[in-house]
């Protein structure tokens, strides 16, 4: 039976804070999302949640603050427990509004300490069971000290500090960062996050790893960072499937789940091609008794005619039964995971883009000039609020600079760093429109499976809808491609292929990243930085 509440609290938990799952099962619109999810996580416990896109991620999370309750199985948390909602509404709200609401719990203590300080100094009945228990939970809190953390997560993250700002006049990764740094200063025993680095430069990122490092309670975190999984992590949940069609848990932090993963897809690969050699053996030894009893079914009168008419049958008997033994144990086919088949994009002579004095006042600051080539690679990278969006996006002729001039001269692809609003189209509809149904097939291209490419958009996951940006981005086959934070949302597998398939591509490349390891991948690459 499904749990149909989470045990929790009201005090920090501390030391004997825990949050775990047990044989989870969940599907949506009739199809299996989680798989028999199994997880514990106590105090100095950080987990990462991996698997391809779609494989649920973001869903288990949700399973286990308790926003969806599971088909089957239970979950269990005792202590606070700090979480993000996907969407902030910013309608009517400001920055201190938003701070209020990560900061509940520890509000709530300080409020219930002043009531019962003057209900004490009012003398009432129980006044000091009462102050004495609200002492007890503002303590448990740190609630004195928590508008300070919050402070210097704000300001380290790069966050808006002026609580009376409008959310409306924020940015959504500015709205993401004031978040992140209410869920760090709150002091939760538990934290469940889900994709932070994404609107991070690299001191925010610096500022992440190491309060994450440090947090004292559990941690469960999903990330396409694999910088943050490698820093960060003590054990590794990966949510793709085994052999046995269930999840399942890796110590040794990244490097142990990366080693312990590829070891067992060997070991799996292998036991499958013994039996394939195995049932080819069956079925060669069936066919030779078969022959035999066909030839021996009527014997020539003489010596041994009982023998022969009866062996070649027990021969057939016996290769059955190995038959059936070898199918009652049979090890399924290793499901083949998603491989990104990147396109051949053109090259040209002579420059492709070109951009000579541009500005852009309150975005950029100072002139920037660009030039590319076929084949050229270029990053660009700087802090928060830089305008290295900005500045892709001039490139692409999608924002007019302010003085300057841009020429193109070929094809520009642009993938921007937040998806369009997702629509009730197929994702293979949205793509062949991309394609004018010329060109090879969304599912063609290793980045949705024929499945998925089939669903509604609306109905993908977030990292799903980003491979389909992309998909549709290399579907006008751009002579420049400029990415805007490409790895956001992306399984660290198809991250290493897309990494691979730029340095190989003879179209320019123009990338914004505060991907670390990216950054590393790409470090021959010449270096943009805009003025600050």
């Amino acid at each position: 039976m499904p749990s149909t509440g989470l045990p929790s609290t009201t005090l920090p938990a501390r030391a004997r804070a825990h949050l775990g799952a047990s044989d989870v099962h969940l599907a949506r619109g009739g199809r299996p999302v989680l798989t028999g999810v199994d997880l514990a996580v106590s105090p100095g416990d950080r987990l990462a949640v991996v698997g391809e896109n779609g494989r649920g991620k973001t869903t288990l999370l949700e399973v286990l603050t308790g926003a969806l309750v599971p088909d089957r199985g239970t979950v269990r948390r005792v202590g606070t427990l700090g979480a993000a909602a996907q969407e902030i509404p910013a309608a009517g709200r400001t920055v201190g509004d938003l701070v209020d609401v990560g900061m509940a719990a520890v509000r709530r203590a300080l409020q219930e300490l002043d009531e019962a300080t003057t209900a004490l100094a009012d003398g009432l009945p129980d006044a000091e069971q009462r102050y004495a228990d609200a002492l007890t939970a503002a303590e448990a809190h740190d609630a004195w000290d928590a508008d300070r953390r919050v402070e210097v997560s704000l300001a380290a993250l790069g966050a808006a500090t002026d609580r009376e700002r409008p959310l409306a006049t924020l940015s959504v990764g500015q709205r993401h960062r004031v978040r992140l740094a209410c869920l760090l200063g709150a002091g939760h025993d538990l934290l469940l996050l889900d994709e932070p680095t994404n609107h991070l430069d690299a001191t925010g990122l610096d500022h992440l790893t190491a309060r994450l490092r440090t947090h004292p309670g559990g941690l469960v975190l999903v990330s396409h960072d694999r910088a943050l999984l490698a820093d960060v992590a003590t054990a590794v949940l990966d949510l793709d499937p085994g052999r046995d069609g269930r999840p399942r848990t890796h110590g040794g932090g990244w490097a142990g789940f990366r080693a312990g993963r590829t070891a067992e897809r060997e070991r799996w690969e292998a036991e499958h091609r013994d039996q394939v050699r195995h049932g080819e053996r069956l079925a060669r030894d069936l066919t030779a008794a078969q022959d035999r009893l066909s030839t021996g079914w009527r014997p020539d009168k003489g010596t041994g005619r009982h023998t022969r008419a009866t062996r070649a049958p027990a021969l057939v008997r016996a290769v059955h039964r190995r038959a059936d033994d070898l199918a009652a144990h049979r090890v399924a086919v290793p499901e083949p995971p998603l491989r990104f088949a990147a396109p051949d994009l053109p090259a040209r002579e002579g420059w492709v883009l070109k951009a000579e004095d541009v500005t852009l006042p309150g975005r950029l600051a100072g002139t920037c000039t660009v030039l590319l080539g076929s084949g050229d690679r270029l990053v660009v990278t700087g802090a928060n609020g830089t305008g290295k969006s900005s500045l892709l996006a001039v490139l692409a002729g999608t924002l007019a600079p302010a003085s300057g001039r841009v020429r193109h001269g070929g094809r520009v692809g642009l993938l921007a760093q937040e998806s369009p609003p997702p629509s009730r189209r197929r994702a293979a509809d949205v793509h062949r429109a991309a394609t004018r149904g010329e060109g090879p097939s969304l599912a063609s291209l290793g980045l949705l499976s024929a499945r998925d490419a089939e669903q509604p958009v609306a109905e993908l996951s977030v990292g799903q809808q980003r491979r389909l940006d992309l998909a549709v981005v290399l579907a006008a086959r751009p002579h420049v491609l400029l990415l805007d934070e490409p790895t956001n949302h992306l399984s660290p597998a198809l991250i290493d292929e897309l990494t691979e398939a730029l340095g190989a591509t003879r179209a320019a490349v123009v990338v914004a990243t505060h991907d670390r390891q990216l950054r590393r991948d790409t470090a021959d690459w010449p270096v943009l930085e805009p003025a600050r």
